[in-house]
């Protein structure tokens, strides 16, 4: 286990009922509020209709920013900064899933910042400040609702970056799993997907003794593991909502990688494949996940028969460290497609025409990623391939 400081100043509200605690939360920041969301779906689901009876009673001042993409951009960012600058913001409040959430923080940061965003998310600058931000979930995916990462897409140069500062930490976030009810099958697959792929990141590390870190990240998998099959079949479940979206937050908070630092690779190999061809993120995940994981298998065998045997109940007797985490992988495999995710990028209509230039949009901060195994071109070349 490193050594680690820990740190994050959310203040999580769970549960069923608690959106009227925006009438609390919403005055300490100001009257003036930019309110954030997508596609129409909290209008069709009447969650649109509360926030702003809620806000109304506090007499806030509500400006309106609808539209984020499901892979929010970079132009609507711009518009965001621009209102927020106009109309003298206060507060920005998401309320969506994470690319609402996402595109929330950079607005945040990018109204305290005077050049353009994107400089912040390339690196090229450090964010000094941002407007508070609030949040109300309707998605149970990204853990972005307790976490300072965001990921944005620039279509001018088709480049999916995730970036993170200690000022895009939302000041609060309600999660009422009822907010989840009208999310769609394949979008809550997509949801549970994400969230376990960013424990896989953490649980592929190359510390020792860690375990503490390592039981946490098995205590989620299995949590979802035995959740999901039930969950798609009973989409309006509260316990099993509940289960999930909690399991969602944990998963990406920052609790489970305290003095570990995990591999992260896979992120940025379908960053790259949903900048080019705009794909769902954890479907996206649900192909790729596997096949690093078959790469990078001789790396560590033991600590892949340890995921197998101890979330996956695979039996190790009389098998190697080797094939026993080789039964892990395709346990995983076999999971994520008996609940719908895809399998292969031909799922999505994607061939090899253009892994040369997704191959060059990972490499975009050096000649090499990944913190469990180190990936270069031909590595990341390979994996998609086998993903193909």
């Amino acid at each position: 286990m490193k050594s680690f400081e820990f740190y994050n100043p959310t203040r999580l509200i769970f549960g069923k009922g608690q959106l009227e605690t925006l009438k609390r939360e919403v005055p300490k920041y100001g009257k003036n509020i930019l309110l954030v969301y997508g596609g129409g779906s909290i209008k069709r689901a009447g969650l649109y209709d509360q926030v702003i009876k809620y806000l109304g009673e506090i007499g806030a001042n509500v400006t309106e920013l609808a539209g984020v993409e499901p892979n929010p951009r970079l132009t609507t960012v711009h518009k965001g900064v621009e209102l927020c600058k106009a109309n003298n913001i206060d507060l920005v409040l998401a309320v969506g899933g994470g690319s609402v959430i996402d595109c929330a923080k950079a607005i945040v940061v990018g109204a305290k910042y005077d050049g353009d965003m994107w400089d912040i998310i390339e690196r090229k600058a450090a964010a000094t400040d941002a407007l508070p931000l609030g949040v109300v979930l309707t998605m149970a995916a990204t853990g972005s609702e307790m976490n300072s990462g965001s990921v944005i897409t620039n279509s001018d140069t088709q480049e999916k970056l995730g970036w993170g500062s200690a000022y895009s930490f939302p000041a609060f976030s309600i999660l009422d799993p009822e907010f989840t009810y009208s999310l769609p099958k394949d979008q809550t697959v997509y949801g549970m997907v994400d969230m376990m792929s960013h424990v896989l990141e953490t649980y592929f590390h190359p510390e020792q003794n860690t375990q503490v870190q390592d039981g946490s990240c098995e205590s989620v998998l299995r949590a979802v593991i035995e959740a999901a099959p039930q969950l798609i079949n009973d989409l309006e479940n509260y316990e099993l909502r509940s289960t999930i979206m909690y399991s969602g937050t944990m998963a990406l908070n920052g609790v489970l990688s305290m003095g570990v630092t995990g591999d992260w690779a896979t992120h940025n190999i379908e960053h790259a494949v949903s900048a080019v061809y705009d794909i769902p993120h954890g479907g996206g995940l649900a192909i790729l996940f596997p096949n690093w994981m078959q790469y990078n298998l001789k790396v560590d065998p033991a600590r892949f028969a340890k995921l197998a045997v101890n979330v996956f109940n695979v039996d190790p007797a009389g098998k190697s460290d080797e094939e026993v985490g080789a039964a892990g992988i395709q346990a995983l495999r076999d999971f994520w497609t008996s609940i719908g995710a895809p399998s292969r990028l031909a799922d999505y209509d994607i061939d090899d025409s253009q892994i040369d230039l997704m191959v060059e949009k990972t490499l975009k901060f050096g000649p090499s990623f990944g913190n469990f195994a180190k990936l270069q071109a031909d590595d990341v070349r390979e994996i998609y391939r086998m993903s193909l």
